[in-house]
This record gives C-alpha cells, structure tokens and sequence, in this order.
C-alpha cells in the first residue's frame, strides 16, 4: 500500500457552512449543463438532512474553496431517491444498497481528479458501513464514468430511462457489487485498481469512527445564493 497526497480534502459535511460550500459546487454544476433544474437546487434539499444520508465535499488545501460534493444515501431508513421512479428487481432491493446523487465538481482544471476521488470516497465509505451495492442513476454523458469503473445497468437492454423525480430527464440506473469490487478489477486489469485498492489517501477524511459520530444535521432555515465558479 503507497501512499499519496492530494491538493485537496474529501470530508463530510457536519454543519450549516460546510452544506452551504457543498450546495453552491451542486448549483454551479448543474447549472452548466440544466440551468432550469439547477433553479431547484439553490437551497439545500430536504435529503440533505435525512437520517441515513451524508454529504462529501471536497475542499482545496490551499484556500478552503469549494470543489466537489456528492451526496450519498442508504436504503436503512427508506427506499431510495430513485426508487420514486423505478422498481428495482426484487434480488438488488432486498439488499443493502447506497446511491449516489447530486455529484458536481467545479469546471476547473483538475475535475476529473476530483471526481475520481469522490467515487472512491462513496466505495470507502460504503466498505465501512457494510454496504453490498452501491446505485446510481447516471444521465449522459456522467454515465460513461461509473461505465468506465464497471458498473452495470441493472434494467439490461433499457438504456436511459426518463426518472420522474429528476425532471423526467433520461438516466441509466447502474449498480456495483462493493464486496467483489478488487477481484473485479483485477481479473479486468483495471487502469484505477493501484488508485482504488492499493494507494492509501489520507486527505479522504471518512473514517469509520467519524462516520458513526455524524450528528442528525439540519437543514439551514433560510435560501441560500449559488456562487459563479470558473468553468
């Protein structure tokens, strides 16, 4: 196991003023490519302070700026987000799945790199709380990224369906084994295996010891503004 330093942090978001970066990066990003439904993202969600659920953000070294979010979800509290939209087969929903949603990441350069790493903050994340499928229902073209780290449609031969949750907008509704992940990729020859499975990352701030003292987080009482960030 090596390990490497990044320019930049991935934690979780524990207060008001660490939701308020994660929700400025989520607006900014989606308002690049969906300016419309961006419009609904300028204030904090009520997922975001939902029992089962945290928020990763992740912040420059050199200046605590902004620079990703992801928010992930469990299904031990209630189904989840995108089950308002599809049934998932009877096998995956009898298990313990986590989705991804409201990724975004700056237009700087340096995005995929943060992309990458907040990925691997969701696999950690869900190796620590015992997770055995993490879900995502990806639009294009962020689909060919969980594509390329192996995730599977899991409605095979569908390709995108529209989500009634997300503005009917089309996605793929992938899933990934998190127990099999290494094998996998091994047997694969994986370009990330080294980065996933054998390179320790100090800057990913989500040990299982913080993450079981996470306090219930409330939504923030008043509307917040986005923040124009470079593309």
């Amino acid at each position: 196991m090596t390990e490497e330093r990044l320019p930049f942090t991935v934690r979780l978001v524990r207060n008001e003023s660490d939701l308020t970066k994660a929700v400025q990066i989520r607006h900014a990003a989606y308002a690049r490519h969906l300016p419309e439904f961006a419009q609904t993202l300028i204030a904090p969600e009520t997922a975001d302070a939902e029992n089962g659920v945290v928020v990763l953000l992740a912040e420059s070294k050199l200046d605590g700026s902004p620079l990703g979010t992801m928010r992930i979800q469990t299904n031990e509290f209630k189904p989840l987000c995108l089950e308002q939209s599809v049934t998932l087969p009877s096998w995956l929903k009898s298990l313990r799945l986590a989705e991804a949603t409201r990724l975004g990441v700056t237009g700087e350069k340096g995005g995929r790199l943060v992309t990458t790493i907040l990925f691997k903050a969701f696999f950690q994340y869900c190796q620590q709380i015992g997770i055995e499928w993490m879900v995502v229902a990806g639009r294009a073209p962020v689909d060919r990224t969980y594509a390329r780290l192996m995730f599977e449609d899991v409605f095979s031969g569908m390709g995108y369906i529209p989500l009634a949750h997300a503005g009917n907008l089309p996605h793929r509704v992938m899933s990934f084994n998190v127990e099999t992940a290494e094998v996998r990729w091994a047997a694969a020859k994986h370009p990330l295996l080294d980065f996933m499975c054998h390179t320790h990352h100090p800057d990913i701030k989500i040990g299982s010891q913080e993450s079981q003292a996470i306090p219930f987080m409330s939504a923030p009482s008043s509307p917040m503004h986005s923040v124009a960030f470079p593309m």
